[in-house]
């Protein structure tokens, strides 16, 4: 592995791999739009179509996989072990072993669990589809699985190599001790008569404490999975055999490929400059009130989230084209920055939104329904922003700054030219949302034909040269691995949880405790909150909602509902301090020592304070997210 290292064959490899999986994912797009034109023009559907793409998902996600961890993509809670590197190296330098040894845990199990299935495959012609119509034979994708495992598995065997040359003794020592008590405990608890319970519970908390000292999160949930499931079935084999299975056909799903469709459709969208034309569209329509370029920030934002549905996408454009233009109008730095972290959030509420449609994933509810959920919050809480910029702007100058009705107008722009620029946004609006509540697409297919009908507006636009187009379905192949993994590992760690009976145990004790769902959710959203400021949005999904959906259900709540009062809290935790990665999104995207992550999180802090009040509104009157149901 050393010599493979040094001389750069193994990075060339895993480089070639992700290469050929970026391309995959970005010719998936153009099959489901060759599906909706045959199917809509001609009524000549293409064969197969969600079941190749459904195959190609693991594909490209364990082609993808060593390339991530290569470039540290997987996603992990960095707060504990930025602070250790600085005052306790040796900690640190542990804690990166401890992360190397459950990764090469992880993948041997899926390795060793995939390759006798690869094989079987691979001898008997297994296949899916109906003889004599079509066939796809599955033993390709099985390869890539184990291809992938392997790849990874040497690639945090490289990152264990170097932690270990790296780090000083005591490291060694306390990573190798722990390691061993953390097998030893499995391996006792496997002959013991350890209750399913407490399985669950020291899982949970074996979970969180593997996240607070850096170890990836899918990784985390994996190898707690993996061990949970021998402790439960008092059988390794069993264990590695589930993880394998799980990992090969969690996101064989259709449904799934919404997620690298709208990545994609959101970098070409940002890549085509729309975002700077709604903005110069909003400030000539409200740029005259007081506080007018704080409500076209509002309102670009809002437009912006109907055609990406990422939050962190609406951050970075508009701290580039938003606060420069606020701050030489008259604005605060503080102010800016704030209301552009802030306003950021609606990219994850207002239909399509990423975080949506995992949630629909993985409660199992129309993806189609939560969009329709979400028309009446997103409105609200846009609103909500407006109406709390004016009242700043009248009632705390010192703020906002000195912001003179009329100052803020874009007098460069026409009507017409105004209109014109709004034009690509909504033809987008009305091709993706259109399509789906019409009825002509399904999500993924809206997702597909979006990510075209962007990519051609960028392609016309000529901001789409050939190092940018592989820039931006590069960047789409390490978000989609990156998300897709985790709900691999989340879906394991599920099972195992619910294998332990514990979800059901929590719905039935907090039904026998009388706080009702008012109750639950007010402790639902604390949490939320909390976890927000060490994790990102998807991370507490997948942690979260195993657990609290069995709740809902138990107290009668509707999970439509449930799904928009869960995303706007995610969201909070976008804005509040430590990760409050919406606000490192901006101070990395700035560049200026003069703004520093103490201004923007203080600038940020009455945004929050609005975005909780809707919140509690939402909770308080489950009608407004129901109103098209």
């Amino acid at each position: 592995m050393a010599s493979l290292t040094r001389t750069g064959l193994f990075d060339r490899v895993i480089a070639a791999m992700n290469g050929a999986g970026v391309v995959w994912i970005f010719a998936l797009m153009f099959l489901i739009c060759a599906d909706i034109a045959g199917r809509t023009a001609f009524d000549r559907p293409l064969q197969a179509v969600p079941e190749i793409v459904s195959l190609s998902l693991i594909g490209c996600v364990f082609l993808q996989i060593a390339f991530a961890i290569s470039r540290d993509r997987l996603t992990r809670a960095e707060i504990l072990l930025a602070t250790a590197r600085d005052r306790a190296p040796a900690f640190a330098a542990a804690a990166s072993l401890l992360a190397a040894l459950a990764g090469i845990v992880v993948f041997s199990a899926v390795a060793l669990g995939a390759t006798p299935d690869f094989i079987r495959a691979a001898t008997t012609g297994e296949f899916v589809g109906v003889e004599g119509i079509y066939t796809l034979p599955v033993a390709p994708i099985k390869f890539f699985v184990v291809a992938g495992c392997v790849a990874a598995l040497l690639a945090y065997t490289s990152q264990l190599i170097a932690t270990v040359r790296a780090a000083p003794a005591a490291a060694r020592t306390v990573a190798v001790a722990t390691a061993v008590v953390i097998a030893g405990s499995a391996s006792l608890a496997m002959g013991s008569d350890i209750g399913d319970r407490s399985v669950g519970i020291v899982a949970i908390a074996a979970v969180l404490a593997l996240i607070a000292i850096g170890v990836p999160i899918a990784v985390a949930l994996l190898v707690m999975g993996l061990i949970g499931l021998a402790v439960l079935k008092r059988d390794v084999r069993i264990a590695v055999d589930t993880l394998a299975l799980a990992a090969q056909g969690t996101i064989s799903e259709y449904v799934f490929a919404t997620v690298p469709l709208f990545v994609l459709m959101g970098l070409f969208v940002s890549v085509s400059e729309i975002g700077r034309d709604s903005f110069k569209a909003a400030q000539h329509a409200f740029g005259r009130l007081r506080g007018g370029l704080g409500i076209a920030t509002v309102a670009a934002n809002a437009v912006f989230a109907a055609i990406t549905g990422i939050s962190i996408a609406s951050a970075a454009i508009f701290s580039k084209i938003a606060v420069p233009e606020m701050i030489a109008r008259g604005y605060t730095a503080r102010f800016a920055v704030g209301l552009t972290a802030g306003s950021s959030v609606l990219g994850m509420l207002i239909p399509p939104s990423l975080l949506l449609i995992i949630y629909g994933v993985l409660a199992e509810v129309s993806i189609g329904a939560l969009f329709l959920a979400a028309i009446v919050p997103g409105i609200v809480l846009a609103a909500a922003f407006a109406i709390g910029v004016i009242a700043m702007a009248w009632l705390w100058p010192e703020f906002v700054g000195d912001v003179a009705a009329g100052r803020s107008a874009d007098e460069t722009m026409q009507t017409h030219e105004a209109v014109t620029a709004f034009l690509p946004v909504l033809v987008l609006i009305v091709l993706v949302l259109g399509g789906i509540y019409g009825g002509i697409f399904t999500p993924t297919e809206a997702g597909a034909a979006g990510a075209f009908a962007a990519m051609c507006i960028a392609l016309i636009r000529r901001r789409l040269s050939l190092p940018k187009l592989w820039e931006v379905i590069g960047e789409t192949g390490q978000v989609t691995v990156t998300i897709l993994f985790l709900i691999i590992s989340a879906s394991t760690f599920s099972r195992m949880l619910t294998l332990t009976g514990l979800p059901t145990d929590m719905a039935q004790f907090l039904g026998t405790l009388g706080l009702g769902l008012a109750g639950f959710l007010a402790g639902y959203l604390v949490l939320l909150i909390v976890l927000g400021t060490v994790l990102d949005s998807t991370s507490i999904l997948l942690i979260l909602l195993p657990l609290a959906l069995p709740v809902v259900g138990e107290l009668g709540g509707n999970l439509i509902w449930f799904g928009i009062v869960t995303v706007i809290g995610v969201e909070i935790g976008l804005l509040t301090p430590p990760l409050g990665l919406s606000v490192y999104v901006i101070q990395s995207t700035l560049a200026d020592d003069r703004i520093t992550l103490g201004t923007i999180f203080s600038g940020a802090f009455p945004f929050v304070l609005i975005t909780l009040a809707v919140t509690i509104l939402l909770m308080a009157v489950p009608s407004l997210s129901l109103v098209f149901q």
